[in-house]
């Protein structure tokens, strides 16, 4: 397929308004963000095209899909629409936030939506909503609103990646920790230096250990400084740069989900609920993550800092071989486990599904990259971990036996990945927070 960047030149040339994609709730059976209502129910209504490049196209009915899934579960009723004519004084009375999902208003539209903005309406606007090569076309809403400018850059092709949380303090950052993992998206570059804007707020940005950015070698961000979401002061706004969903081109089938994470969707969710003014009492968190002593008696989940994922047995198995792999959070008892003291500072990690099962390292090995699997507790050194803490909740867990680390290989983000042991290395592969359940 042709490079996404000469794909958006030929946009511009062509005279067509690049779309956006936004991305929020998730299943029950997915979402790790608690299920609480609004304090004040309210309507959302969401602007969309729907017809350029497919990845947006998709993303479009996905989120028709998972939007009014979240409002049942937080308190607010969604609908989406392609009549733009709505966008007026009249035609918004009635609804607490506004979305762009896939492209910016018609000219004809624009100063109904600066009027709405400047008279204290709410907004959130994704990735392409953005996208201009000619921020003078519409100053206000590319200089001022957004304060990004034009363009740049993008990466491709689409990637997930740690996020650093820049502005732990803001309402939509609730309950987050220091980084997160994002969903795949390709990410864009901005013209301007969001940095040297003082009405602009970065609440996160890509980190360090993300470089390279993007799998293509003519289309990588190696180092620097790249926003992902943020908020104007001076308005009721929220913008993410993610929301463009991997995709077959061949036969436009999506590969990648914008709703992958649980904790982008609790920023998410955490910020819905902030534009509307319902979430003062009961904004959505995730239970915070174990930050004292271990307790020998709670039941945790174990979520990897590098892709978001729940330590889980395979099919929710309880026979001896069934396999420890990571899979989206769901807080089934597949995906909690118990701590016990053996001796020393090492411990058996007990399966909920039947505590008489641990995680164990197969065949007793020693080497590297061998499965990690659930069997009976024999008292075996393979079957016993020393929890190291890296503070702020997380920990890596050395096996007794080898020496070696709990890890994800190849850094996969993908659900069904079998864990191993592996060499420490200090990377996020190898990092876990301990979240207690109920």
């Amino acid at each position: 397929m042709p490079r996404k960047f000469v794909k958006r030149a030929l946009a511009a040339i062509f005279g067509i308004t690049v779309a956006a994609s936004i991305g929020f709730a998730v299943s029950p059976a997915s979402s790790a963000v608690t299920r609480q209502a609004a304090a004040t129910p309210f309507k959302v209504l969401a602007f969309y095209n729907g017809t350029w490049d497919a990845a947006h196209i998709d993303f479009d009915k996905e989120a028709r899909e998972w939007f009014p899934t979240a409002g049942a579960q937080y308190g607010f009723t969604w609908e989406a629409t392609t009549d733009w004519s709505r966008l007026s004084a009249s035609g918004l009375s009635q609804y607490k936030v506004i979305m762009f999902l896939d492209d910016v208003p018609p000219a004809s539209q624009r100063a109904a939506f600066q009027t709405y903005m400047q008279n204290g309406g709410a907004w959130m606007g994704f990735h392409v909503s953005a996208f201009t090569t000619d921020a003078n076309s519409w100053s206000w809403y590319y200089n001022t609103l957004l304060g990004s400018g034009a363009f740049q850059t993008n990466t491709w092709g689409p990637t997930a990646e740690t996020l650093k949380i820049e502005d732990r303090a803001h309402p939509s950052t609730a309950g987050l920790p220091a980084t997160i993992q994002s969903s795949v998206s390709e990410w864009y570059s901005w013209s301007r230096d969001l940095r040297q804007n003082p009405d602009i707020d970065i609440l996160a940005s890509i980190d360090a250990s993300s470089f390279p950015v993007g799998s293509d070698p003519n289309q990588q961000w190696r180092s620097g400084f790249y926003p992902i979401m943020w908020t104007n002061k001076t308005y009721k706004m929220l913008y993410a740069n993610f929301g463009h969903n991997d995709m077959n081109y061949s036969t436009n089938t999506r590969t990648s989900s914008t709703f992958a994470s649980a904790q982008q969707n609790q920023w998410l969710i955490n910020g819905l609920l902030w534009l509307a003014n319902a979430g003062a009492t009961t904004p959505p968190t995730t239970p915070p993550p174990t930050t004292g002593p271990i307790s020998p008696t709670t039941w945790y989940s174990v979520v990897n800092k590098g892709s978001g994922k729940c330590v889980d047995a395979r099919a929710a198995g309880t026979a001896n071989g069934t396999a420890i792999q990571q899979s989206t959070c769901n807080a089934t008892n597949a995906q909690q486990y118990q701590f016990v003291p053996t001796s020393g500072s090492f411990v058996r990690v007990n399966n909920r599904g039947n505590s008489a099962q641990v995680l164990d390292v197969t065949n007793v090995s020693t080497a590297d990259n061998a499965p990690i699997q659930i069997w009976t507790y024999g008292g075996g050194n393979n079957q016993q971990w020393q929890p190291v803490s890296e503070g702020g909740g997380y920990y890596h867990f050395v096996n007794r036996n080898s020496g070696r680390c709990l890890d994800v290989p190849g850094a996969s983000t993908a659900d069904s990945v079998q864990l191993v042991q592996y060499t420490c290395n200090g990377t996020a592969a190898q990092s876990y927070r301990l979240t207690a359940q109920g």
